[in-house]
């Protein structure tokens, strides 16, 4: 069966990761290479464990999380439908199952907020890894004077984890923003859609999403 370490040693996955994080970079978007890919994995398999969904299926939500991004070759816009076909494209090639193809490709077709849906527990997983990994080292402008929302709220966002508690089916994610970069309302200006769509993708795993800025509860 193919692992993320098959997927992770793949030369085409490798420079579509690399070249688009690249093409992200020359527009201004925050960082998208392997530091968010590998973050992202590996957030998606720790909830799926956690949850206490098969072996399997946490291997499959760990390639979901690497792969979810490799559409940012293409274009930024419908990066998540690319995505999907990509993927079909690499891991048929080789050798992953139709039922497992599947799987991935509603995950990475599904992770945008602008029109995904938390289908499955492999997807719902992987929208709340991409949608929660938000820390100032994404921030690739150096001129501070120059930044605009966006860099601003990743860049005053100093620890960000998202804590996953099986016993009361909780999945809080925790912040810790620098308020004199920028306020906690233009945190929630930029990314209150993300936050809905975390809700939505923790109570497909019959979870409740918590948000908890500087010690307050917000959510």
């Amino acid at each position: 069966m193919i692992s993320l370490e098959d997927v992770k040693k793949d030369k085409e996955v490798d420079t579509l990761i690399i070249k688009g994080d690249e093409y992200l970079e020359k527009m201004g978007f925050t960082e998208h290479s392997h530091r968010h890919l590998s973050l992202v994995s590996s957030i998606t398999r720790n909830v799926l464990k956690r949850l206490g969904y098969p072996e399997r299926i946490v291997e499959l939500g760990a390639i979901s999380g690497y792969l979810h991004d490799i559409g940012n070759v293409i274009n930024r816009n419908d990066h998540g439908q690319s995505g999907a076909l990509l993927s079909y494209n690499i891991l048929n090639r080789m050798g992953m199952g139709s039922e497992e193809l599947a799987i991935i490709m509603s995950a990475i077709g599904n992770h945008e907020e602008e029109r995904g849906h938390a289908v499955n527990e492999v997807a719902a997983s992987l929208i709340l890894a991409d949608k929660t990994d938000v820390h100032r080292s994404r921030v690739r402008n150096p001129d501070i004077s120059a930044f605009d929302i966006h860099d601003r709220v990743n860049y005053a966002v100093e620890y960000s984890f998202l804590r996953v508690n099986e016993n009361d089916m909780t999945l809080t994610l925790e912040l810790t923003i620098d308020t004199k970069v920028s306020t906690v309302m233009e945190y929630f200006e930029i990314f209150l859609l993300r936050m809905v769509m975390c809700r939505r993708a923790a109570g497909m795993l019959g979870c409740h999403f918590g948000l908890v800025v500087n010690d307050a509860t917000l959510l």
